[in-house]
């Protein structure tokens, strides 16, 4: 009976958060005067149409007016008439039945500036700063500058500190609280993984469709600099690759993989990923499914040297939108499995999640999560708005 007053009470609350912030606007639904359901399904999770506009560097193909840039008279500068801001907030509140305290309010967890957009032509920026998260000001997390077909060549260039899986799918724009915690692990002392870090990717897409991506990172995260002003803690670079192929409009399979070198007072760690990942797309389903292995040969930096460590998992995620992307309400069920022989990294969770629209920018969730490993609980509710 307990639980269940407090669960009302936190839905609640949520409902009357909501009722506050339901008429924002998005910053390029503003711009190009459409709604956020062109390229969100819900927000923040893109659609394909959303990750062409993203590709196209944020910009509509043949459909930027003279209107959107200042006329200086000089063909060599554009400026946008207006700089691209929004504001993206989230709050939850949770009920964790087997941790202390209990129960807890969330919010903000996370507020964010974010701009986009235009720097001159085939060159587009895109960053955001993190005011909160959990409580404290994180600073900068995604932060790039993308160049659109160089020189003609059809090649794309991304250079700046973004989320290496982004390829693959993009994790800060997931539709769950409960994370896909295979691209957060860090086996060890190892800082190599497939979250933030620096670096430049290329991509390219052949005729037939098939998407090529080669990233050169520093590997080693996104802290700040040393005191010598060095970014990255060693001589080393890390590659990461990734071959994708769509079949028509409703099946996608991609393959990844993973070339690192970190050195550690004088120790060296050589990680390794593989990993399959495909999706398919069937009108009010959408099912995405990734597998990832890891090895790593002294994760530890033992100068002795140490046991390798190898780690494997993935998840599967799968939506249910009864009216496809003009839904009010969506289903998500997330699945999440590592399995490593270093026991730390062990993690197994089923995800229930129920999303409701009040607005195309603002939305309630109720998500349920059972930790296999640990036989516990975890009740999450919360909103997400951006303006």
């Amino acid at each position: 009976m307990r639980t269940l007053i407090q669960a009302s009470l936190l839905v609640a609350f949520t409902l009357a958060v909501a009722a506050e912030h339901s008429v924002a606007l998005p910053a390029f639904a503003r711009k190009y005067r459409m709604s956020c359901n062109v390229c969100h399904s819900p927000a923040p999770k893109l659609k394909p149409y959303g990750e062409e506009f993203a590709a196209n560097g944020y910009k509509l193909k043949d459909k930027e007016p003279p209107r959107f840039t200042i006329d200086t008279g000089d063909d060599r500068l554009l400026l946008m008439r207006e700089l691209p801001v929004a504001l993206r907030l989230d709050g939850f509140a949770r009920y964790l039945p087997q941790e202390s305290p209990e129960s807890d309010v969330q919010w903000p967890f996370i507020l964010k500036i974010l701009s986009g957009g235009q720097i001159t032509k085939d060159v587009s920026y895109f960053l955001y700063f993190l005011f909160n998260e959990r409580g404290s000001v994180a600073g900068v997390e995604d932060a790039f500058i993308y160049l659109n077909n160089v020189a003609n060549t059809g090649i794309n260039v991304t250079v700046g500190q973004y989320q290496v899986a982004d390829p693959v799918i993009k994790r800060e724009l997931r539709p769950t609280f409960e994370d896909y915690q295979i691209y957060t692990i860090h086996p060890g002392d190892s800082k190599a993984s497939l979250s933030y870090d620096r670096g430049i990717t290329l991509d390219y897409t052949l005729p037939t469709e098939t998407g090529l991506i080669l990233s050169v990172l520093n590997g080693n995260g996104i802290d700040e600099a040393d005191a010598f002003e060095h970014f990255d803690s060693d001589p080393y670079k890390n590659l990461f690759v990734r071959v994708v192929q769509p079949f028509g409009e409703h099946v996608q399979f991609g393959a990844s993989g993973y070339l690192g070198k970190e050195r550690n007072a004088g120790v060296i760690n050589d990680p390794r990923m593989v990993g399959g990942d495909a999706t398919l797309f069937l009108g009010t389903l959408e099912l995405t499914a990734q597998y990832l292995y890891r090895r790593d040969n002294n994760p530890f930096f033992l100068s002795a040297g140490g046991a390798t460590i190898e780690t494997r998992g993935g998840f599967a995620q799968l939506m249910y939108a009864p009216k496809e992307d003009k839904s009010d309400w969506y289903l998500f069920f997330l699945y999440n499995n590592v399995d490593s022989n270093l026991g730390s990294l062990k993690y197994q969770t089923v995800t229930g999640n129920f999303t409701y629209l009040v607005a195309r920018n603002f939305r309630l969730l109720g998500e349920y999560t059972y930790d296999v490993q640990y036989k516990a609980h975890r009740f999450t509710v919360g909103f997400f708005t951006a303006f």
